[in-house]
């Protein structure tokens, strides 16, 4: 809805690589002087349905099927409020040609996950419905098209399937009313007094949803779910001419009215100005919201519009990065802030100034970002302002154009997509870098600011909005006396800061190859140096000029212990405090242009950092990790950083049953064990990066590391380049350190169900349910206990969401651990109605008693066990797959046998094998059970 101009646009200002067809009537391209991209098939049926083919093989032998109604919740009459989001539901509960329950039932046997591979969402303004298939066989696309076929017009939706998936319906509808959504409906009564979309809520109100019947929502069916309202994209290992027939086949006999007209969003007030809104929630830290609203403006895709929306960007980064680092201070006054404008439909505009203060600060932090907001306006931008964000444009059209061919089925149905919902034409990456090439000597600093106030409402007699958790001293008047103080003040010229040039480029004498050999299977070189550091290699095609690296490095959980539980509590912090030669606002503005990160986490028993680079910035990157494992900065801003991050965290930290359960759980589960117990605020407040240091800076020095590169990459230069850079470290501990004894990890061995409190709506609940199971040295167990999480998933759906229409997405998940030596979890879970408590026990206790019982259904354990298999099968597709398998190919190497060794293990695993493994881990009495329940509700 409100589309702020801040983001880079990676189709800008696109120009014909060669001569191109006429564009097909129907489409918003047709009018347009950017020219779509050719590989694109765009078709209109007679019936009016258009459809988007593309035939792509990233990832290899895949196929993407999106069938986007154009209608959603803004269709709904005042009685069918929900009824858009309902009807999205029924499509999997029945058509004409696939009986009740069996859609789902029928994807599964073929590998699709119901969730991961079979999904659909409702807008505003559309529902999509959506199928990633694993597999390219006709068969399988013929099968979707089906599918899509039965929702696009066969759906049955009789009263009894109405009423059975109602009570789901109104469990997402619970699920989903948070303290974070009853902000934005006040913010937007508060901004839009009137219009029609803040009581158009896709999730729709509680009294249509409980009389929505097969009148109402075919009604609705009838009038939405038309062929001129209908766009079916098929992207990836297609043959196009074979799927475009298929689709003139399976849809070309359907008929039906034309598309309904646009309904309107607005109306929207554009004179509403001098108005102050106060919205308390104890959930909410405080920001303050400085908004105008502007006319829509009817701004057709173009060459000379996107060369406006360009300057436009520009203008709003350059703000933004000036209000970034402010953030960064180590006295910064806010948390952050920043400026946009973005649509309101197409009923008005909104320019917004948003202010995330510290609590009981606000007034300072408006202050600050005010100041620096009309800094820029009066005073313009500087030269190395404007490099900066035209770098990073560059830099983002260089690396798509680089990357066209191997552009993913992913990204582009998100192309069609904006195409269909926004008219932005899909062109070449490489046009797009060609016409930004010829339009860049003109982004100047005078021409962004004009194009910036050309587009920005001015902010005079704003509407102000505070939320936080206490109003402020003064209230209403202080907010807008405070501004208007602000607006008459006179702004100072901005202080020019000099240039740096990158510290970290020499890191002494490159180490030697010690070992250097090639990992037969998978073809992963595993290479050592002389100073300890190991580099796992693998070159593949899957993305052009792309590099995935994972960096690990020994330690993590395992520093901590129950005398110091929070030894590494504040490492995901350490890119806040800058290396030792730049902070992190001076990396950010050096590496402007450059396809680098540095991110630092704890994972398990080592710290990992990882990301993405292109092969012309690897050195780059290579320098940055060097460069952050030999000299971080430990500089006092990220300290601050954390700590006010780490307040808030546990002022809102119960404001769901799943925040409130998730702050305790590991609590309960160790009997308190501080290194897996939350401490007290204060405890996290302590810490200090001096801390830190003396924590892991050892491990930074001298720990073992092991580095993966995967993707696009040479290998011998590679080689070269990590030789100098974390190779011309100083000697590594050879081998990641065992550390058995802080492997140990208990399992509380209370079995009395536990009540936690939470702080948000009064009718949720949340229902868990964990037993102790063992870690993931047997690969065997751990793909038992993996496919035994698929079977009770489907089992908990059948019973508690299909069966009792009690919760909308029970959940399970099988969680042996690498770490802790013997354990393992296994969990079940539901979020229900308080009311609901005891019959979900029941149900869950049903469920468990049957699985250790009888064995499973054939059936079912192939619903379960198929997109498991897909999951492998799949895995080495993507870079991302190969990555998880090159990250630790030294250091633990048994991983690549268990990964080659899975699929038959899987595929031997037998319903008598999956009631054995219940029995023996899941037995009712045997669990752990958490409850949270609303505070001040009875029961338990």
């Amino acid at each position: 809805m409100m589309r702020f101009l801040l983001l880079a646009c990676t189709a800008l200002l696109a120009v014909p690589a060669s001569a191109e067809e006429p564009a097909p009537a129907g489409w918003s391209f047709a009018a347009s002087d950017v020219p779509v991209d050719p590989a694109f098939t765009f078709g209109t049926l007679p019936n009016g349905m258009r459809y988007v083919l593309r035939e792509n093989h990233t990832p290899q032998d895949t196929v993407l099927v999106r069938l986007r109604i154009g209608s959603g919740s803004l269709e709904e009459t005042d009685q069918e409020r929900g009824v858009a989001h309902f009807l999205e539901h029924m499509s999997f509960n029945g058509s004409r040609n696939v009986p009740e329950g069996e859609m789902i039932r029928l994807l599964e046997r073929e590998g699709l996950a119901f969730g991961a591979d079979t999904n659909a969402s409702t807008g505003f303004e559309a529902t999509t419905y959506k199928l990633d298939l694993p597999r390219n066989d006709p068969k399988l696309i013929d099968t979707a098209l089906m599918l899509m076929r039965e929702t696009a017009s066969e759906l049955t939706l009789s009263d009894e399937a109405i009423e059975r998936e109602r009570g789901v319906v109104l469990a997402e509808k619970r699920d989903r009313t948070t303290y974070t959504l009853k902000e934005t409906q006040d913010e937007w009564a508060f901004v839009q007094p009137g219009a029609r979309f803040p009581d158009r809520l896709p999730i729709g109100e509680e009294e249509t949803l409980k009389a929505a019947d097969a009148a109402r929502i075919g009604g609705f069916y009838r009038r939405a779910y038309v062929p001129a309202n209908t766009v079916l994209v098929v992207i990836g290992a297609i043959d196009v001419a074979a799927v475009e027939s298929a689709i003139r086949k399976r849809f070309g006999d359907w008929s039906g009215p034309p598309a309904p007209p646009k309904p309107r969003a607005g109306p929207v007030d554009l004179s509403r100005q001098g108005e102050t809104d106060i919205y308390l929630d104890p959930a909410l830290s405080e920001r303050v919201t400085v908004t105008r609203l502007s006319p829509w403006r009817q701004e057709p895709d173009t060459i000379a519009q996107r060369r406006t929306d360009l300057l436009e960007s520009i203008g709003y980064a350059a703000i933004n990065r000036r209000f970034e680092a402010i953030a960064r201070r180590p006295d910064a006054p806010y948390r952050g802030a920043g400026f946009g404008t973005g649509d309101v439909f197409e009923d008005g505009r909104t320019t917004n100034l948003i202010v995330d203060a510290l609590d009981g600060k606000w007034r300072e932090g408006l202050e600050a970002a005010v100041r620096e907001w009309r800094r820029a306006l009066q005073h313009g931008f500087t030269d190395a302002e404007i490099a900066e964000q035209v770098a990073r444009t560059r830099q983002s059209q260089e690396n798509a154009a680089r990357a066209a061919a191997t552009r993913s089925n992913g990204v582009l149905v998100n192309a069609v997509e904006r195409l269909i919902a926004d008219d932005l034409v899909p062109a070449t990456p490489e046009s797009a870098l060609e016409r930004f090439n010829a339009f860049a000597p003109s982004i100047t600093p005078a021409t962004v600011m004009a194009a910036l106030t050309a587009d920005a409402a001015p902010l005079d007699n704003p509407l102000i909005r505070f939320q936080g958790r206490v109003a402020p001293k003064g209230g209403a008047d202080a907010l807008r006396t405070a501004w208007n103080a602000l607006m008459a003040e006179a702004v100072a010229s901005p202080t020019a800061t000099a240039a740096n040039e990158f510290a970290y480029t020499d890191f002494g004498s490159p180490s030697a190859v010690v070992t250097d050999m090639v990992e037969p299977r998978t073809g992963i070189r595993i290479v050592r140096f002389a100073n300890g550091v190991r580099l796992n290699l693998k070159r593949t095609v899957l993305e052009a000029d792309r590099v995935r690296f994972a960096m690990s490095i020994d330690g993590g959980s395992l520093l901590a212990t129950r005398e110091d539980p929070l030894a590494t509590a504040m490492a995901s912090m350490l890119p806040a405090g800058g290396l030792g030669r730049h902070s992190q606002d001076e990396l950010e503005s050096l590496m402007a242009g450059r396809s680098v990160s540095l991110n630092f986490a704890t994972a398990g028993d080592v710290f990992t950092s990882g990301g993405v680079t292109t092969s012309r910035d690897l050195e780059l990157q290579l320098q940055l990790l060097a460069a952050a494992v030999s000299d971080s900065g430990y500089r006092r801003e990220g300290e601050v950083r954390y700590r006010r991050e780490t307040a808030n965290w546990f002022l809102r930290k119960d404001a769901t049953p799943g925040g409130a359960v998730g702050s305790r759980i590991g609590g309960i589960l160790s009997d308190d064990d501080p290194r897996f117990t939350t401490q007290p605020p204060g405890d996290y407040q302590k810490l200090s990066f001096d801390k830190l240091r003396a924590a892991i800076g050892d491990r930074l020095a001298r720990g073992a590391l092991e580095l993966a590169l995967v993707g696009d990459v040479d290998e011998e230069q590679a080689i070269a380049l990590v030789s100098s850079t974390l190779g011309a470290l100083p000697p590594r501990e050879p081998e990641f350190q065992p550390r058995e004894a802080a492997r140990e990890r208990a399992f509380t061995a209370q079995r009395s169900a536990r009540v936690v409190r939470h702080t948000g709506e009064a009718d949720q609940a949340l229902l868990q349910y964990t037993w102790p199971t063992t870690d993931d040295r047997d690969a065997v167990t751990v793909q038992q206990l993996e496919l035994l999480e698929r079977v009770a998933r489907i089992e908990l759906t059948d019973e508690i969401r299909e069966r009792l229409g009690k919760a909308y997405s029970p959940g399970a998940s099988s969680s042996p651990s690498q770490v802790w030596r013997g354990y393992g979890t296994f969990s079940l879970a539901a979020s229900i109605d308080v009311g609901d408590v005891a019959a979900t026990r029941a149900a869950i206790r049903t469920v468990l008693e049957q699985l250790s019982a009888q064995p499973v259904s054939t059936d079912t354990l192939e619903r379960a066990r198929r997109p498991l298999l897909e999951n492998y099968a799949s895995a080495l597709k993507t870079n991302g797959g190969w990555l998880r398998l090159a990250g630790r190919a030294q250091s633990e190497r048994e991983r690549i046998d268990r990964f080659y060794a899975a699929q038959a293990q899987i595929a031997a695993i037998t319903p008598a094998d999956l009631q054995a493994l219940a029995a023996r881990y899941l037995a009712p009495d045997a669990a752990v059970e958490v409850l949270a329940l609303p505070a001040g509700e009875s029961g338990g």
